[in-house]
């Protein structure tokens, strides 16, 4: 597995239906090595820090094997690295091969995986479109997770990337997303949900969320 682009960008403002938008999801993929650092990548900032960035979304991270599929979906569109606002563009991690509290070195840093991605309308600012968000969402190929820098460190394309630790619980990130927008939960899910508001990166918020959701749902199956 492995790096194949590192992709920042700062903040802009664009005109969608009419008003201006500020947001920091145009990400171009730069040369050279690039410093993780707690909070960001070097040369990269979100626009709107109450629902992106902080500790918990430093990073995000979208398999390059996505882009064959869009291509696909979207023939008359260019696909530069970064499209889809990630941070790194991988090679051989998909979502289903990482679970949330996984451990993930890459390069000379160390992540975890904290949480999926949820597509907000700004993906649609990006690609004009307003549907892109609920295509997207859809497809399953929303990108593995936002992460966590466990240790900062120097990350450049061509780095190699490696699974350190598994979290024992074993809630693959793409669970985390239908657990998400499933509107009726059955007995497995029931147990899944359990197990993933174990686990100790998963976000304060989604932990609530989910605990809500647990309460609910046990009094409709009780």
């Amino acid at each position: 597995m492995k790096l194949v682009s590192v992709n920042v960008g700062l903040p802009r403002e664009v005109i969608w239906k009419g008003r201006t938008v500020r947001t920091g999801i145009f990400k171009e993929p730069v040369s050279g090595r690039v410093m993780l650092r707690r909070l960001n990548l070097d040369g990269d900032r979100q626009a709107d820090l109450t629902v992106h960035g902080g500790p918990d979304k430093a990073v995000y991270l979208y398999p390059v094997e996505h882009y064959e599929y869009w291509r696909g979906e979207l023939p008359a569109m260019d696909l530069p690295f970064g499209m889809f606002g990630e941070n790194f563009t991988t090679d051989g991690l998909w979502e289903t091969g990482v679970s949330i509290g996984d451990r993930i070195r890459v390069g000379g840093a160390e992540i975890v995986a904290t949480q999926p991605r949820l597509p907000c309308y700004k993906l649609g600012v990006k690609f004009q479109s307003d549907d892109m968000v609920k295509r997207f969402l859809e497809s399953g190929r929303t990108g593995f997770f936002y992460g966590a820098v466990l240790r900062e460190g120097e990350v450049g394309a061509g780095d190699s990337i490696e699974v350190t630790a598994r979290d024992e619980r074993q809630v693959p990130v793409p669970e985390i997303t239908r657990l998400y927008i499933t509107k009726r939960y059955n007995r497995a899910d029931l147990e899944t949900v359990r197990r993933a508001t174990e686990v100790p990166a998963l976000p304060e918020s989604w932990r609530s969320y989910f605990r809500t959701r647990l309460e609910n749902a046990q009094l409709r199956l009780s």
